[in-house]
């Protein structure tokens, strides 16, 4: 089964120096575009993430900081990746909640003002996980009859992502073959910035989705407290989050002025 698409997908995967999204950088990213009249682009690169890469998330995926030496920055790449994915929605697996926010992160630190709002995204784990409850190893055992001999190598990540939506779709008639209804099938809550500090209510307005203020529409306590914000701004969270929360803020102002 081919997908059925009205503009490109990108699937990706990423390799990094560690989970905190605010903090932790890229050393691999593997990308595979799939175009609506089922050409394909695959781009793989290694890059060198400026910080160390723990002993022990080399012992997961293999990449030492030896290895990235002298390969080039995320800043150096930037363009290149976000080229390859500004016309696209996104596929991944667990997607949703990592490998989105951080090159998110990574390419906003790069100076460049990525945004979700016109994109869709398909996180292959979250349908699996309804579906079965397993691992991406077992998924493709699973759906594809294969093993994943490379687990945790990017390209042989995204390869496997990509062939086990396929098989998904071969395997569940219920699943719609397009890539709105499958966004909408594999999202967790929906969350305005993807890291889930900031969740979309049941009357479409912004909330709170942890701390003194959970449950609360965003704008309400920015209105009532206006220190939050200025905290959110300098506290640890992410560049996606602040983004977002200023948004937030300007469209309230704007609101106000008219």
């Amino acid at each position: 089964m081919e997908l059925k698409l009205t503009r490109p997908i990108c699937f990706f995967d990423l390799e990094t120096t560690g989970t905190n999204v605010a903090k932790d950088r890229i050393v691999e990213i593997s990308i595979l575009k799939i175009f609506p009249n089922g050409n394909k682009e695959s781009k793989t690169w290694l890059v060198n993430p400026e910080m160390v890469i723990p002993e022990e998330v080399v012992a997961i995926h293999g990449i030492s900081n030896e290895k990235v030496a002298n390969e080039p920055t995320f800043k150096q790449l930037s363009k290149e990746v976000y080229n390859m994915i500004k016309d696209s929605d996104l596929g991944g697996f667990n997607s949703d909640r990592f490998d989105i926010p951080l090159l998110a992160e990574e390419l906003l630190r790069a100076g460049i003002d990525f945004d979700m709002k016109n994109t869709v995204s398909v996180d292959v784990q979250t349908i699996f996980h309804k579906m079965e409850k397993r691992t991406l190893e077992a998924a493709y055992k699973f759906y594809c009859d294969k093993n994943l001999d490379n687990a945790h190598s990017a390209e042989a990540d995204t390869t496997a992502t990509y062939e086990v939506l396929l098989s998904q779709l071969d395997r569940y008639p219920e699943l719609e073959n397009n890539i709105k209804k499958l966004s909408e099938f594999s999202r967790r809550r929906e969350f305005v910035d993807f890291a889930g500090f900031i969740a979309m209510g049941e009357d479409g307005e912004e909330i709170f989705s942890f701390g003194k203020h959970k449950g609360k529409k965003v704008r309400d306590v920015l209105d009532k407290e206006p220190g939050y914000f200025g905290w959110m701004l300098n506290a640890d969270f992410p560049l996606y989050t602040k983004k977002i929360l200023t948004q937030i803020k300007l469209s309230a102002l704007n609101n106000k002025l008219s």
